[in-house]
């Protein structure tokens, strides 16, 4: 019985560990998704004022993956610095 009363009491701190990288990767998806669709809206929008189309939808769709890369690789100095 001794047993099932410590993993009963490590259940708790093992659901904050989860949740806790649950958020980490979820909040990850939403910057990047964010980056992306904010250049290639910017682009679809200056295309339909200014009547260029695709010209700069496809630099937005350039420039949101550039954001993205940028995204991730703030990720990984980030998460290199914590396990250092």
């Amino acid at each position: 019985m001794k047993k099932s009363e410590e993993e009963e009491e490590r259940f708790p701190d093992q659901f904050g560990r989860s949740l806790r990288a649950l958020s980490d990767y979820l909040g990850l998806g939403i910057q990047i998704a964010a980056s992306f669709v904010f250049f290639v809206l910017a682009g679809y929008w200056a295309d339909e004022k200014l009547g260029t189309s695709p010209l700069l939808l496809l630099t937005g769709v350039f420039l949101g993956m550039v954001g993205m890369v940028l995204v991730l690789m703030k990720t990984l100095k980030t998460a290199n610095r914590k396990k250092s």
